[in-house]
């Protein structure tokens, strides 16, 4: 938890680091999503509707990607993204309080996302995939979260691999232009890394506060919970609260997650426990 850190304020919001966690909920507009809930093909009014239900149960940002990374996803190219995408983006921006991040790892995609109405770029390639994306995020002077996706193998490799190629992104985002307060990090939970490593990460999550950034946690409905509890993605609300609360207890800011109403009241309980708690 990064109290220290210096508040993340943008034109239309503030977060403030270390006073609370922020939450972040998934629109995910594509066919193939791992947990089952993708709305590609649905009119713009069920994308709004979900939006509108997650922001009322607590929501602070909607992330919307047009494009699935679980294992063995089918690729889809930058047109078909942009036709799924911005769209949804242009009506949730019209609809909603909320920032609105978008989900790709395409520079022409987040370029129309963000002139659509999206606040916040959600790269998990981490600015790597596109030489473009770095360059597209600073001209907007927008935030980034720049996610780990490199594949470890070894858990005495696992913190030391991850700060140090989570580094080296940082280092292209400053060179880039992207302000040093707009960046915030993501471990990678559930890319690159076995269920083992992943388990792991989340135990020694409170290292990587020493990049300087708000960390992203990542866990909700992922395989390693599947895996744990032999589960699949419609069962793991438990498991994923379980990963919630304990990326919280060890140094997470922010956390993307599928179940937003039951996640905001994890989230609200453990801030209590680990930030403190007034009854007024």
């Amino acid at each position: 938890m990064s109290s220290e850190l210096a508040p993340l304020r943008m034109p239309a919001f503030t977060w403030e680091w270390g006073r609370r966690t922020y939450v972040m909920g998934i629109v995910n507009v594509t066919p193939d999503s791992f947990s089952g809930d993708g709305l590609a093909g649905q009119d713009t009014e069920a994308v709004v509707a979900r939006a509108r239900a997650m922001v009322a149960a607590g929501a602070d940002v909607i992330d919307v990607g047009g494009e699935s990374t679980r294992p063995g996803h089918r690729p889809v190219d930058a047109d078909e993204e942009l036709q799924r995408v911005v769209p949804a983006i242009t009506a949730l921006a019209a609809a909603l309080a909320v920032p609105i991040s978008i989900d790709t790892s395409r520079a022409v995609v987040a370029e129309a996302a963000l002139r659509a109405g999206a606040s916040i770029v959600n790269d998990v390639r981490g600015l790597t995939a596109d030489p473009e994306m770095a360059a597209v995020a600073a001209a907007a002077r927008v935030p980034v979260v720049i996610m780990h996706d490199r594949r470890i193998e070894r858990v005495e490799r696992l913190i030391p691999d991850v700060t140090r190629e989570l580094g080296a992104r940082i280092e292209r985002a400053l060179a880039a232009g992207i302000a040093w307060e707009h960046i915030i990090v993501d471990p990678g939970f559930g890319f690159g890394k076995t269920a083992e490593l992943n388990l792991v990460l989340l135990r020694r999550l409170r290292e990587l506060t020493a990049l300087g950034r708000p960390i992203l946690a990542g866990t909700s409905r992922k395989g390693t919970i599947g895996r744990v509890l032999g589960v699949g993605p419609e069962d793991r609300v438990e498991g994923t609260a379980a990963t919630v609360a304990l990326a919280i207890a060890n140094g997470a800011d922010l956390v993307r997650v599928h179940d937003v109403p039951q996640m905001v009241r994890v989230v609200r309980m453990t801030d209590a426990v680990m930030r403190g708690w007034s009854p007024d």
